[in-house]
Formats: structure tokens, sequence, C-alpha cells
């Protein structure tokens, strides 16, 4: 099984609230993640433990630059940034390298799978 995986403690709230329904990773993934993909999402430090928050299906794909990001791709990935040159610094420093709006990004919109009551 494939997963997505969130190593901020602070985005599990982001998720079960369905305030963060993407997220927006540098290079192109397209090969790795397709749509109608069955993924559990996941959150916990790199190399430890992680917490399943739930299983997810993949509902888009989309490899782009991050000059031509959207404000709304922004949010639905970070509800806090909105702007390209914000989400260049936040994806900075989560990669650990400089970030500019000419690098590939792929976006992958997901929706939690819900579980009918009694089942």
């Amino acid at each position: 099984m494939y997963a997505l995986n969130f190593y901020s403690k602070v985005v599990a709230e982001q998720l079960r609230t369905q305030r963060k329904t993407a997220t927006i990773r540098l290079g192109d993934k397209a090969g790795k993640y397709k749509k109608g993909m069955i993924v559990q999402v996941l959150v916990g430090a790199r190399f430890g433990p992680r917490e399943k928050v739930f299983d997810a299906v993949i509902d888009k794909v989309e490899v782009k630059t991050l000059a031509d990001l959207s404000p709304r791709e922004i949010e639905h990935d970070n509800p806090e940034i909105r702007r390209t040159e914000d989400m260049a610094l936040f994806l900075s420093q989560l990669y650990n390298r400089e970030v500019t709006p000419d690098d590939t990004v792929t976006v992958i919109r997901f929706s939690q799978i819900v579980n009918p009551r009694g089942v």
C-alpha cells in the first residue's frame, strides 16, 4: 500500500478537520501517485513511528511549476499560505534546499475514505 507521509503534528489536525485536502511535493511524482489510487495518510517524524490519520483516494495529480500554482491550490495544501513566494519558502524549509518559482512540483489532491456506520 502507498502512503502520503506528513512530518508535522500540526498537519494532523488540518487533515482531520479537512482543512488540508492536497499536498504539494517537490519534483514530478506523477509516476508514483495516480488518480484513483488508495493511500494511507500518515503523520510522524521521518524514520520514526507514524500515526495513521485515515485512508484516502487520490482525486487528481498535476505536475506544474511552482509559479503556475493558483492561490487556491496552495491553500488546499497549507491553509495559512496563499502566495507562491510563501510556498517557495515553506518548501525550501521542508526540503532543506532553495526552492524557486521555476521548480517542478506535483499537486496531489485527495479525499478521505469514510466507512459507513456499522460496517
